[in-house]
């Protein structure tokens, strides 16, 4: 079972719910930072959710960590994430759902993927309307994806294909092991 982390960036966002739809319910469980529950509403991608448990940031204490102790997760994903959540995870700052379901995954040796909206130093988003968009990442955003990658058990990817790709890694030897 795949824990899947939506954090609050635009950017990406369509193509994670696609990987997200494409894997099933049986496969994911969704986990919303507040930010992400505002940007799906505002972007009217919520009626998938529907088929899905998911699990908002609505409790300090986040009670659905526990779900990583017993061992109901193989995989910790967290697409898209925005450069606040990364550098939150690169400073240790758990006080919100996601961040500390990336804190726990971590310390019971979750494999985890992070896929960042600011991976590139330019980077060009088209929104559902149509409409062509350009940012560039600030040098800190750039240099903390750096540093996350270098976190013990993080992948961190950088396309949303690759991003399918590192999944189907980790479920094809999680089902050669069993």
């Amino acid at each position: 079972m795949i824990a899947w982390a939506i954090t609050g960036g635009e950017y990406l966002l369509r193509e994670s719910v696609s990987i997200i739809e494409a894997l099933g319910p049986d496969k994911t469980e969704i986990f919303l930072s507040r930010a992400a529950d505002e940007v799906l509403r505002a972007n009217r991608l919520t009626d998938f959710l529907e088929r899905y448990r998911v699990f908002r940031d609505s409790y300090p204490s986040s009670p659905e960590i526990k779900f990583l102790y017993k061992g109901r997760y193989d995989l910790l994903v967290v697409a898209p994430a925005t450069s606040n959540t990364v550098a939150k995870f690169i400073h240790g700052i758990s006080d919100t759902l996601v961040t500390n379901m990336f804190a726990q995954a971590g310390k019971v040796k979750i494999p985890i993927l992070v896929l960042p909206t600011d991976f590139q130093e330019i980077v060009e988003y088209e929104t559902p309307g149509g409409k062509k968009f350009r940012f560039y990442p600030r040098r800190i955003d750039l240099e903390n994806v750096r540093k996350l990658g270098e976190f013990e058990g993080v992948k961190v990817v950088a396309s949303p294909e690759s991003l399918k790709i590192e999944i189907l890694k980790i479920q094809t030897s999680k089902s050669l092991k069993e």
